[in-house]
């Protein structure tokens, strides 16, 4: 079992930032990736940023440039710095992290509960 704990979101002003973090603990052998989704209400959810252990990254094309996502392996935590937010970030965000089973090869997903972030104008 690994749980996903995210903090960092809440209420800020067009052109501010925030840092969202997400922390992973229990049964871990190795995060492969780990990254943040987000969602509103009535849409999918969107990849927004990832990161793999050995540091390669990966941004959804509407945040190239703002938002940069970075990880500590020896903490198993991930971050992401969201900078010139735009209204339409508004999204619950969603951290994601995978691993592959030391039996069988099986990818194991885990997802975090989601934390509010909101961008007013």
């Amino acid at each position: 079992q690994v749980q996903l704990v995210e903090s960092g979101g809440g209420l800020v002003q067009a052109g501010g930032s925030l840092r969202l973090s997400c922390a992973a603990s229990g049964s871990i052998f190795s995060l492969n990736a780990m990254g943040w989704y987000r969602q509103t209400p009535g849409s999918k959810r969107e990849l927004v940023a990832a990161i793999t252990k050995g540091g390669s990254t990966n941004y959804a094309d509407f945040v190239k440039g703002r938002f940069t996502i970075s990880r500590d392996n020896a903490k198993n935590t991930v971050y992401l710095q969201m900078n010139n937010l735009k209204p339409e970030d508004t999204a619950v965000y969603y951290c994601n992290a995978y691993q592959i089973g030391l039996l069988g090869g099986r990818r194991y997903d885990y997802w975090g509960q989601g934390t509010q972030v909101t961008v007013s104008s």
